[in-house]
């Protein structure tokens, strides 16, 4: 498998309620929340790069489809993202090659994380190959996380009942944090409150003119 033997997964199934229009379609400079993280994920060399949506026809789909992801259905999204995370292993476990060394989980709802914070962890996992490899501001982790191919199985254990962060939490001495300069690994954007803290203008001018994305 070429690139850097980790894929990258993106959960977009959710119903974005709190925000009130889709998360991935969201606007951010000229593109969306889904284009800056796929893009962010290509460019540091997650390949392939996998989107869980709720339907295979809405406009999330669309848009993945146009940024060269692998987009595949989430049958049950509220089950949560760990639900859509199982996806998108079932997928990887069945299409890409036994060489894939782990995933890397981008939450859709962090699209200021730059390309080259993606490259510094997946730099150090490779150095070190830890069971999980987390970045971190200061003392404070953020996302992406990377889990290897060893937690791939107990990802897939039905009884998870707080998701991924049942694994983060049960292999904390197996953690690498990595210092990252990036305050972009904090910045979840789940309601238009965040929205307008985070993209402050841009926020303003798409609330304004009813365009919080595409389709």
């Amino acid at each position: 498998m070429s690139g850097s033997a980790v894929a990258g997964v993106v959960p977009a199934a959710g119903r974005s309620a709190r925000m009130g229009s889709p998360k991935a379609l969201m606007k951010i400079g000229d593109g969306t929340f889904l284009s800056r993280v796929c893009g962010a994920l290509t460019r540091a060399g997650c390949a392939p790069v996998v989107v869980v949506v709720r339907h295979l026809q809405d406009p999330t789909a669309a848009e993945a489809r146009r940024l060269g992801a692998r987009v595949v259905k989430n049958f049950d999204p509220e089950e949560g993202p760990i639900s859509s995370i199982r996806v998108a292993l079932a997928h990887l476990q069945a299409t890409s090659d036994p060489a894939l060394l782990g995933l890397l989980l981008h939450p859709v709802d962090h699209p200021m994380v730059r390309s080259e914070t993606i490259g510094e962890i997946l730099r150090a996992f490779h150095r070190s190959r830890p069971l999980l490899a987390v970045p971190t501001v200061g003392d404070t982790t953020g996302h992406p996380v990377l889990f290897s191919r060893t937690l791939f199985q107990e990802l897939e254990t039905p009884d998870l009942p707080e998701g991924a962060r049942a694994v983060v939490r049960r292999h904390r001495k197996g953690t690498l944090h990595v210092p990252v300069d990036d305050p972009g690994i904090l910045a979840d954007i789940d309601t238009p409150e965040e929205y307008e803290r985070h993209l402050g203008s841009q926020a303003r001018i798409d609330q304004r003119g009813g365009r919080r994305g595409h389709g």
